[in-house]
């Protein structure tokens, strides 16, 4: 019977990490050199495709060079064989924020059927985008959407934001607005909130809305339709 060598399988894998380190030093080398209009660079990793690297900037976005740093990618690594966007994928897995971490407190609740599943969604009400979505989210049932009013576009964003979170009845007076184009009742109150809210975003990259935050910390930017709805809450299980 033959016994593995420890010491030599713990050399190999040293050396293995050296190399691995070296790689990653000349990638980044040669890219902050050659492109010094650049991000920093994050991370540098491998990717499932042989002889591509993954160079991460701004926290999650990617692009993708060759072992030496020469050439530089930007777009999307598919797997044919899995019909899976794998840029997509780990865009996802970069941008999840913890449901629990979302300041409720500063969000107002919207309860369809037995609400158990959940979903929060940051809106602008002058977003078109979230219009459409919020058409599409009168279909889903057995939801608890948390609203987090986020009013980037101009300042009747601001405005409308004031007087739906001022409102006695905010999550009423958001659908009038989003559904049927009744234009909330001015109102006046306590928006600090909403400046929390802004603050969040912009911490979390927030940069567009409707964004969507599910239960299981996936986030999803834009309007989508209910069906994709549907299947994301089932996955959030």
């Amino acid at each position: 019977m033959k016994f593995l060598n420890t010491s030599a399988i713990a050399l190999a894998l040293a050396l293995a990490s050296l190399g691995a380190f070296a790689q990653e030093a000349t990638i980044r080398k040669n890219l902050t050199e050659r492109l010094p209009k650049l991000p920093p660079i994050d991370e540098i990793s491998k990717t499932p495709m042989e002889g591509l690297y993954e160079v991460r900037v701004n926290q999650s976005e990617i692009f993708y060079t060759d072992a030496q740093g020469n050439f530089l990618i930007q777009g999307n690594l598919i797997d044919v064989r899995a019909q899976e966007d794998l840029t997509e994928k780990r865009q996802a897995k970069l941008t999840e924020i913890d449901f629990k971490d979302l300041p409720i407190k500063d969000a107002f609740t919207i309860v369809r059927g037995n609400g158990k599943r959940k979903v929060a969604v940051f809106e602008d009400p002058n977003c078109g985008y979230c219009k459409r979505f919020e058409r599409d989210l009168t279909k889903i049932d057995n939801v608890t959407v948390h609203v987090f009013l986020y009013p980037i576009l101009s300042q009747d964003s601001v405005d409308k934001s004031r007087n739906i979170w001022c409102a006695k009845d905010k999550g009423k007076a958001f659908l009038d607005w989003m559904v049927k184009d009744v234009t909330p009742a001015a109102a006046s109150c306590d928006t600090a909130a909403l400046a929390r809210n802004l603050e969040f975003g912009k911490k979390n990259r927030i940069t567009g809305t409707p964004t969507l935050i599910f239960a299981n910390g996936t986030r999803v930017p834009g309007a989508i339709g209910a069906d994709r709805v549907e299947k994301l809450l089932a996955e959030a299980k």
